[in-house]
């Protein structure tokens, strides 16, 4: 016990963590995690490819169990876990991981899919060809060697990399206070760089640029725009937008579907298809009918089948949004230079290795001079000995030892010790003519070579152009096309709506909540009184409360009874057939139970500069506030304005100061008031009192007018009627009004007005969905108090629901 306290030191906590944290950074920094700029190996990829060369596993020879090579890396090499050896080699075999493999596995190496490798028992595995190219030459004293973690074995400390393989298969890694990560790239076009580097070591990044173009992904894919790759070349570090490759098919029965062929680097595929179905199961990307992954041997196939009513290109946007469809690639070009960390641009990655070959040329050069020096030296004792070889045989026959002879070999003749030992070892045969004359060639054929490598050793220019040689050889035997396609020009987002075409568009809401969008060229005009055509399926408790004539950009302002308000874009709205009921309006927007939709606006500029929004209410309440208090409505909507009890929102307009507004009620009056008159307020203000109402009338609608428009009215019997507004004085607002048309139990009350300029079709629609166009020039224009005329005819039980304007049909169908 005594002995052991004598053993004991005391030291300072602090310091003590310091100094053992210092030495677990560097170990993990230099030992672990990064790279050397010169082979672009760490140790343990290093170790494992030494390894497979001292095992014999080349390309050319059989397969071995990999168990084998994880036992033979972990006993002389690398004394870490079994798990991570054997992960590591699988990592080096998978051709989705590596543009070009260093391990040739047979078995199952893992997949794409996030699959794991076989256990080691079961797979076998050689290095690849390409492999062999990282060791060519290292028998040569081409690179530096240590001892290993025991001293009882030597290994590589670099490998001679024939391959520059820090750019070609790229390395990721965590150290301690730093991170690397560096894409892969084309072995040709790396190859061409470095050539061009060494014929100019003045060459710019940008010149390096048109000859090694950017990443290339082993899972190929489009890698978008310049910017990243410029910024990640000339700096170390840079973010690359990678977007799988995609395409629109088009089906026998007239859908679609979105094929994905190939995927960005390092995404899982099959969390990929995952992700898909939970954004489509969640209707965050609405329209898909099916998701197939078909993907085989052949390569990666992943199939969407859509609905015919959505936009194929607005679900691939949002897929690229949403999904790892569309990733980015971080680079970190962090390198050991000289066993130091340090972020590189891509000159400097090209530099470091282009001195390292040359290092290795000049070390293969000296190698063979000196066996080459060695074998000539030889041959000049063998030549000495032919010339004499009489006084040599009677030498030796008169040496009693060896070394007698060998001595005396070295004395008479001037030879050198190995001289003599290889004229004491020579056969007889070798006093032949024939073996003479062949000695002589070899001399000759030495001393050639001998003045050629010397010639190499003296001249920088030769290394280099060694190093050319042998780089373009490797170019011209494993080089292959590119993979990753780079598409040019700025990297924008694309919105949805950029995708969509602007067009004219009818939406529809029924009185049940039910919604949905047709192209406005659905209905063709007919003659006043037609009957229509079906518009959509209702049934006895639902119809037509709603239809808004706008363009698939507009922006859809949804008023509620409540007094609140939501958005949509015009083509976010579902597109279906003329006879399709729609969806639920909830399936949209976030509107409580107890709220319906009563007032739709389009509105093209949320920002309109001098635009206001009116309300009008039930209970005869208007309110105007500006437009741009409406611009940024949040999912779950904004209150529009706040309600008396019982009262609910009727109509929201547009409108500008020099406008005028005109209020209709279910009775027929009606009042006219200048909206300048009417003050400016917040938005979740009330509002002040528009028209006094009479016993049980109510607002039924608002619409704005001025002298060059006329007022068209319809009752719930279909009668219609045009006034022109002159015949409506502008007074203060709050009185009763005048009478807009004559309401009998004929005609039924009032459901709609709207304010005309003439030259429209009206398209009216019934409780059961059915819809009628026609020219609004065929309508009577009568006087304020008359009754009107028949607009649509009506059978049964139907009632006139809802009107709506749209831009002239030049088309007419009589019935």
């Amino acid at each position: 016990m005594e002995d052991n306290k004598n053993n004991i030191t005391l030291r300072n906590i602090t310091t003590e963590i310091e100094n053992s944290f210092l030495d677990y950074s560097m170990s993990v920094i230099v030992s672990r995690a990064l790279p050397d700029v010169r082979d672009g190996l760490k140790p343990v990829h290093r170790r494992i490819l030494y390894a497979f060369n001292e095992l014999g596993l080349t390309y050319d020879k059989p397969y071995r169990k990999s168990a084998a090579v994880v036992g033979e890396v972990m006993a002389k090499y690398h004394p870490h876990g079994d798990s991570a050896t054997y992960g590591t080699i699988v990592r080096l075999a998978q051709d989705f991981n590596s543009r070009y493999p260093l391990v040739d596995g047979q078995g199952n190496f893992g997949s794409i899919d996030g699959d794991g490798a076989a256990a080691m028992r079961y797979t076998e595995a050689r290095m690849s060809k390409i492999a062999s190219e990282m060791l060519r030459d290292i028998n040569k004293n081409t690179v530096d060697m240590q001892d290993n973690y025991d001293g009882t074995k030597k290994e590589p400390k670099v490998l001679p990399a024939k391959i520059p393989n820090l750019l070609v298969n790229g390395s990721s890694g965590i150290a301690v206070g730093m991170a690397t990560n560096i894409p892969p790239h084309n072995l040709g076009e790396v190859i061409d760089g470095i050539v061009a580097l060494s014929d100019n070591p003045d060459i710019s990044i940008a010149e390096l640029m048109t000859k090694i173009k950017g990443p290339d992904f082993p899972t190929g894919a489009y890698l978008l725009g310049r910017s990243g790759i410029v910024k990640a070349y000339n700096t170390g570090r840079g973010s690359i937008i990678m977007r799988g490759k995609t395409a629109i098919e088009q089906m026998k029965n007239g859908k679609e579907r979105i094929v994905i062929t190939e995927i960005p680097y390092q995404v899982n595929k099959a969390k990929l298809v995952e992700k898909i179905a939970e954004l489509a199961r969640d209707k965050k990307i609405e329209g898909v009918t099916d998701l197939r992954d078909e993907s085989s041997l052949k390569g990666i196939r992943i199939v969407i089948e859509l609905r015919r009513d959505v936009n194929s290109n607005v679900i691939l946007n949002n897929l690229y949004k949403l999904t790892p469809l569309q990733s980015s690639f971080g680079v970190n070009m962090i390198a050991l230079v000289n066993g130091v960390p340090k972020l590189l641009n891509l000159k400097e990655a090209l530099y470091h290795y282009l001195e390292h070959q040359k290092e290795v040329v000049v070390r293969r050069t000296k190698f063979d001079l000196k066996k080459a020096q060695d074998r000539a030296h030889i041959l000049e004792g063998l030549r000495i000995a032919l010339d004499n070889i009489d006084k040599i045989i009677s030498l030796i026959r008169g040496s009693k030892t060896t070394e007698e002879a060998k001595t005396g070999l070295i004395k008479q003749f001037d030879l050198s010790d190995i001289q003599a030992q290889a004229i004491l070892d020579m056969r007889l045969q070798r006093l032949t003519g024939l073996e003479r004359e062949k000695i002589e060639d070899e001399y000759s054929k030495l001393m050639n070579l001998i003045k050629d490598l010397q010639d190499i050793l003296n001249k920088e220019d030769r290394v280099r152009e060694i190093v050319k040689t042998e780089l373009l050889e490797i170019k011209e035997k494993y080089g292959d096309s590119r993979r990753s396609v780079i598409i040019e020009g700025q990297v924008d987002t694309i919105e949805n709506e950029d995708l969509i075409e602007k067009e004219q568009i009818i939406i529809t809401l029924s009185h049940n909540q039910y919604i949905k969008r047709l192209a406005a060229s659905t209905y063709k005009s007919q003659g006043r009184g037609g009957r229509g055509v079906n518009g959509m399926t209702t049934n006895d408790e639902d119809n037509i409360a709603y239809m808004l004539s706008c363009s698939t950009h507009d922006h859809i302002l949804f008023f509620t009874d409540k007094g609140k308000v939501y958005t949509l874009k015009g083509y976010e709205v579902n597109q279906m057939s003329r006879q399709s009921k729609g969806i639920p309006i909830i399936n949209l927007l976030e509107i409580e139970k107890e709220e319906k939709v009563n007032s739709i606006i389009a509105i093209s500029d949320l920002q309109e500069v001098g635009t206001n929004l009116i309300f009008s209410t039930k209970f005869g309440i208007i309110k105007k506030s500006k437009l741009g208090d409406y611009a940024s409505i949040l999912k779950k909507g904004k209150i529009a304005l706040k309600l008396d009890d019982g009262d609910s929102l009727i109509d929201v307009q547009r409108i500008t100061d020099e406008q005028d507004i005109m209020i209709v009620t279910a009775n027929g009056q009606a009042i006219r008031i200048n909206a300048e008159k009417v003050r400016t307020m917040g938005r979740v203000s009330r509002g002040v009192k528009g028209i006094t109402l009479g016993l049980d009338d109510y607002v039924i609608g608002m619409e704005v007018v001025d002298e060059t428009k006329k007022i068209l009215t319809v009752t719930e019997n279909g009668i219609g009627k045009i006034s022109k507004s002159t015949e409506f004085n502008v007074i203060n607002r709050g009185g009763k009004g005048v009478k807009v048309a004559k309401v009998t139990k004929k005609t039924g009350k009032i459901v709609a007005v709207k304010s005309i300029a003439g030259n429209e079709d009206l398209m009216v629609m019934t409780n059961q969905g059915v819809i009628i166009r026609i020219d609004i020039s065929t309508i009577s224009t009568l006087g304020r108090t008359a009754t009107g005329v028949k607009v649509i005819n009506l059978v049964d039980d139907q009632k006139v629901a809802t009107v709506t304007l749209a831009e002239k049909e030049e088309n007419y169908e009589e019935e």
